[in-house]
């Protein structure tokens, strides 16, 4: 795979693909040298760096250009993928899928260079990063529910704990809730928090199977 800006060096795909033979994995990513300095509008260097240390914090460190466009795929790679986003959220995808299912990978450092005169980027800065923080979230809770609805739940709880508190102490002095819009919040916040709760425990334990039997498929 690769993009048709004619940005990316070709020469490198032998190289790529014979790794990936040699070496029996299932993705090899051409990381790009010099991206930063050479062919991105001013931001995007900026933007590549903290989208790739999101990634890594979410999904862990198997990836160092998440948005290369130049990739190898084995076979069961391919069948074992489903393609689901149609723009630039694609490599974000490929890599989250292989994060996901500990799959062998490499990377090889590739130039970089300017877009061909003519040609212009389909890429929208603002658009695309919300786009692709959307994807990040969405990839984040089906992957690592436990992860994404706890962080939910302990939010919620602490938060219906704040509520709760000075009601708490205001009725063992006068035996009166005065503040009856508060202990709703606070009954209804940690109603919410337990029902979180609970999606967490479930789709944790669906995860756990989905990864099982796509890591026994493959």
């Amino acid at each position: 795979m690769a993009d048709g800006d004619g940005t990316y060096d070709s020469t490198m795909a032998p190289l790529m693909i014979q790794r990936l033979i040699d070496e029996h994995l299932d993705m090899v990513v051409g990381t790009r040298r010099d991206v930063y300095e050479n062919a991105h509008r001013i931001g995007h260097g900026f933007g590549n760096r903290l989208f790739n240390g999101i990634y890594r914090s979410l999904f862990g460190p198997l990836f160092n250009d998440i948005f290369s466009g130049y990739r190898v795929f084995s076979r069961r790679f391919v069948k074992s993928f489903p393609a689901v986003s149609s723009g630039f959220e694609i490599e974000t995808e490929i890599s989250v899928h292989a994060s996901q299912l500990r799959l062998p990978i490499a990377e090889i450092p590739t130039n970089y260079g300017a877009r061909q005169e003519g040609s212009d980027s389909k890429l929208r800065t603002y658009r695309d990063a919300i786009r692709i923080m959307f994807t990040f979230l969405i990839l984040f809770k089906e992957i690592r529910p436990a992860h994404f609805f706890g962080v939910l739940a302990i939010g919620l709880s602490l938060a219906a704990i704040i509520l709760a508190t000075p009601l708490f102490v205001t009725y063992l002095e006068t035996g009166l809730v005065p503040r009856f819009p508060y202990s709703y919040s606070g009954d209804r916040t940690c109603f919410v928090g337990g029902h979180v709760f609970g999606r967490w425990t479930i789709l944790d334990s669906v995860a756990r199977v989905v990864l099982s039997r796509n890591g026994c498929g493959m």
